[in-house]
């Protein structure tokens, strides 16, 4: 007999209780990384994973590419934010100039619209590897941004089950997540 996928059954019970399934907005998140305090970001980018492959031609084999999977890369997580006297960035990078720089651990939630975590990623061993201060110019009216770009050992992700986000919903009137 056929089972039911999770994502199949989650979209089952959302038709049948008539919960809306809508995509989440990508400007409602937090960050929070161990032990400093940085203030709200405006930017998060470089939420990646990418797998490495090489190719191995067999000989005699002309109708395809063996692909081997030979590690797992993590770019670098580029965080963006309005520079203000809160520093934590900055004495985290100038920690790398004097040799005693500290890895720190740190997620990135994604929030729903009443910001109630959803989803999150976490990473580990983070160090910073470059700061960028702000463009300064007298013609402009914009916030003065500051990013870091920090170095990590790997990204993991976490949530709350669909599951769980069907009860929200259902408890919320049923009109929809979010």
């Amino acid at each position: 007999m056929p089972t039911l996928s999770v994502n199949a059954g989650l979209a089952l019970a959302a038709n049948a209780t008539g919960i809306r399934l809508d995509p989440y907005h990508g400007y409602n998140f937090l960050v929070e990384i161990e032990g400093l305090l940085v203030g709200g970001f405006s930017e998060c980018t470089g939420l990646q994973v990418e797998t490495e492959t090489h190719e191995y031609r067999e000989g005699g084999m002309n109708e395809y590419t063996h692909r081997f999977i030979s590690g797992v890369k993590y770019p670098p997580l580029v965080l963006k934010h309005g520079l203000t006297p809160i520093d934590g960035l900055w004495r985290w990078h100038q920690e790398i100039a004097s040799g005693t720089a500290t890895r720190r651990n740190g997620t990135v939630y994604l929030l729903d619209k009443r910001h109630i975590p959803v989803t999150w990623w976490n990473f580990k061993g983070a160090i910073p590897i470059k700061w960028t201060g702000p463009d300064l110019r007298a013609d402009s009216a914009q916030v003065a941004i500051e990013s870091v770009e920090l170095s990590h050992q790997g990204l993991s992700r976490s949530g709350a089950p669909a599951v769980v986000a069907l009860a929200l919903a259902a408890s919320s009137g049923g009109t929809g997540l979010f």
